[in-house]
């Protein structure tokens, strides 16, 4: 169980590479944190509400913050998107969609569905750190 003061984010990710980018422009935010990873949205869910591998785990320790991959094996992060803002245990906490999608048709479907911020993510390094800490 993390500390207080450190915050919890949630990264949803399928990508080794870019879990591993992540990671790193996290860590170099300074900001405490305790990060949780999942590999795909089926992993996410199970996470999020403590069902499958993840059952009994304490629900008053959820993410401050999901990262959320776009294109995912098993569920996509719009399928993650709809179902955590259609429960009201998780409806208002703050989701980030990481993509590398240039579709307009996606950041719509996002804004839709009620993500609250939609990073693209840049191909250098030093640009993805730089988002992730305005994040």
């Amino acid at each position: 169980m993390p500390h207080s003061s450190r915050r919890l984010i949630l990264l949803v990710e399928d990508n080794p590479g870019d879990r591993i980018l992540t990671t790193k422009a996290l860590e170099l935010t300074e900001i405490p944190h305790t990060l949780v990873v999942a590999r795909d949205g089926v992993e996410a869910l199970d996470y999020l509400f403590a069902t499958g591998p993840h059952a009994g785990r304490d629900l008053a320790t959820n993410p401050t913050l999901v990262l959320l991959d776009a294109k995912m094996p098993r569920m996509d992060g719009f399928g993650v998107l709809e179902r955590v803002r259609a429960d009201e245990r998780t409806r208002l906490t703050p989701i980030v969609m990481l993509t590398s999608s240039l579709e307009e048709k996606d950041l719509r479907r996002s804004y839709l569905l009620g993500v609250n911020s939609y990073l693209r993510k840049p191909l250098d390094f030093e640009c993805f750190a730089n988002a992730i800490r305005v994040l």
